[in-house]
């Protein structure tokens, strides 16, 4: 999966959020045609779409370890 596609369905349209954390940079989320989606840096692709950036916040959050304080996410 490239940067450019989600899926075959869904496109980036170009706005994204950073997810920082105390050492850094934990992944990103980004708006896409019909919602929004996540990955974390570890991750090969993106994961699901969501249909509001609260829930993509919240799922990003859901994927980190367990015990991780809520990122603060950085418009880009």
């Amino acid at each position: 999966m490239s940067d450019s596609h989600v899926s075959n369905e869904h496109r980036l349209t170009g706005h994204r959020w950073v997810a920082m954390g105390p050492a850094g940079a934990l992944g990103s989320v980004h708006s896409v045609e019909g919602g929004f989606t996540f990955k974390l840096l570890t991750d090969d692709g993106y994961r699901g779409v969501y249909p509001t950036l609260d829930v993509a916040q919240s799922a990003l959050y859901a994927a980190l370890l367990p015990g991780s304080e809520w990122p603060e996410f950085r418009e880009h």
